[in-house]
């Protein structure tokens, strides 16, 4: 049964300009994101954001409910993402459903991401 839904679309050129902004980095992405990330470009990095932000919307609590850093976006070997939880974000979800399902899509311009919680 489906337990939570969230989307996301998010500006390319917002994110490209945020690079530049080590800060913003730092409080968006994991140590491992920033270090698999390094030189990936900018439409990817704005998929991945757009996944974390459609992650929180599934919770049902946006980044009120836990943190960018407490939800970590990957790529398995073929290159399918996925997601890690880590603290109020893994309790949000083991409060709600048992798995996080996530797809990302992007353009020139835009890009977007779907979560989906069920159990």
């Amino acid at each position: 049964m489906i337990k939570g839904i969230g989307t996301d679309i998010i500006e390319i050129s917002r994110i490209a300009k945020s690079l530049e902004k080590q800060s913003f980095l730092n409080k968006i992405f994991t140590e491992t994101e920033q270090r698999l990330y390094h030189g990936i470009n900018p439409q990817t990095l704005a998929g991945n954001f757009a996944a974390k932000e459609a992650v929180a919307k599934a919770f049902g609590t946006g980044f009120c409910g836990c943190s960018p850093l407490e939800i970590e976006i990957l790529r398995d070997s073929k290159g399918k993402p996925y997601v890690n939880l880590y603290g109020n974000a893994k309790d949000i979800l083991n409060s709600i459903g048992k798995a996080v399902h996530i797809s990302i899509s992007h353009s020139k311009e835009n890009a977007v991401a779907f979560a989906v919680i069920d159990d």
